[in-house]
């Protein structure tokens, strides 16, 4: 059984700021083991080590254009009053290799992207040349000169054998997957996926399909979770929620770390009597890495290590809930996964709007970006409050505001963190 709850008073918390508080959080990480995956189901995953080209590519000369692959000095001389003609010896569809070597006098019929046969080293395009018959022979004429390699992508052009392709750590999507096949692998090696436990706590709390009761909300932030954690590359596992009971939230702490890489739950990490992850997180066999960071919105965001398990318990305000997932549980979640940048990326832009609130704390100002006149711009939500939910979906950004910046006007430039809007598998 887990230990009893520490006396330590809730209110005795020692803010810390973001950057210390991620890498206090970096140093439990645990990377994920390996498997082998089929690689029509790899969108989304995240490859657990170099791969490097088996064979150079293309693999063979390949042809530019459809028309006739030639010796180049055949052709010297040719021009509109020289015509010169050579013998067509084979036609060359895509998909086949001729076993015909092109010696000065003749040509080969060729198409887009076939293998150009030993001996030819240029490519004259079909719209260049005039075809004739004569005695049972076909003859295809020329009127310019060519340069030895035109129209041909000769062996290894794009990629040499050996060359890495893809870099471990990387998290795969259409272009990778192509590049995967080009090269036979058809099974990928990908970290396995972070289990993920989702809890909410709260006595107010609905299911999503229950009807709405006096006081009493739906459990929205779980399912909003869920879509994160997909994103960041997890496998989601919904829990539910519980009421405010401590006895309950251990049971639960005590089952669900047995099972799952990491916990993360919602809701009760504030200072209320009824704020049960606050003191739950506070007793002896968990390892309390911080309860209290120099933000906002989710000043009251926790973490901590139970049994060499990440516990992350985030604020029941959507708006804090959600900004707390995406400085602290995404780039957890990346990490256990190799990723050389796990945190979201900071970029420059200029603020579209005055923004006046300011707090002891940085603000992570839910935003959206546009581009007007060739310069990005960055514009605060109507409603960023920790408790507002809605404005969430129309944010691509988390606009930087440091408390010493004592509000920002329209026209300065503003940090900002590109959030990770598009949808993972």
């Amino acid at each position: 059984m887990m230990a009893n709850i520490s006396t330590d008073p809730k209110f005795n918390r020692k803010a810390m700021q973001v950057e210390a508080a991620q890498q206090m959080i970096s140093r439990h990480v645990q990377e994920m083991d390996t498997e082998l995956v089929s690689i029509d189901k790899v969108h989304g995953r995240t490859i657990s080590r170099d791969i490097r080209a088996p064979h150079p590519y293309p693999y063979f000369r390949r042809s530019g254009m459809d028309g006739y692959a030639v010796k180049s000095s055949d052709l010297d001389g040719a021009s509109g009053r020289n015509q010169i003609w050579l013998q067509i010896v084979d036609e060359i569809p895509c998909g086949y290799a001729s076993d015909k070597v092109i010696y000065a006098g003749t040509a080969a019929r060729i198409m887009t992207g076939a293998q150009v046969p030993d001996g030819a080293d240029a490519v004259v395009m079909i719209e260049a040349t005039e075809v004739r018959n004569e005695a049972g022979a076909t003859a295809v004429g020329f009127k310019r000169p060519i340069t030895a390699g035109t129209n041909i992508t000769p062996i290894g052009l794009e990629i040499s054998e050996g060359e890495l392709l893809i870099k471990k750590g990387t998290l795969l999507s259409a272009g990778e997957i192509s590049v995967l096949a080009t090269f036979g692998f058809h099974e990928v090696p990908v970290y396995r996926k972070p289990q993920v436990a989702i809890f909410a706590t709260g006595t107010e709390l609905l299911r999503v399909d229950e009807e709405l009761q006096p006081g009493k909300i739906r459990n929205s932030n779980s399912y909003m979770l869920v879509s994160q954690v997909k994103q960041a590359g997890g496998e989601p596992h919904l829990l539910g929620s519980i009421v405010d009971d401590i006895e309950l939230a251990r049971h639960m702490l005590e089952e669900v770390v047995q099972k799952y890489d990491v916990i993360i739950t919602t809701g009760g990490v504030s200072v209320g009597d009824y704020d049960i992850m606050g003191d739950l997180v506070r007793q002896d066999d968990v390892e309390m890495l911080f309860n209290k960071v120099m933000m906002r919105p989710g000043s009251v965001t926790t973490a901590a290590v139970v049994q060499h398990k990440l516990l992350f318990a985030l604020s029941g305000n959507p708006g804090a809930c959600y900004v707390g997932f995406e400085l602290f549980v995404r780039p957890a979640l990346r990490m256990m996964q190799a990723s050389d940048s796990p945190y979201l990326e900071k970029w420059t832009a200029t603020l579209g709007e005055d923004y006046s609130k300011v707090n002891n704390f940085t603000r992570y100002v839910r935003g959206k970006l546009s581009i007007k006149n060739g310069k990005v711009y960055a514009s605060a939500a109507k409603v960023d409050e920790s408790s507002v939910m809605v404005t969430i979906k129309d944010s691509d950004c988390l606009i930087i505001v440091r408390p010493e910046s004592k509000g920002l006007k329209a026209g300065e430039p503003i940090e900002l963190l590109k959030l990770n809007t598009a949808s993972g598998c």
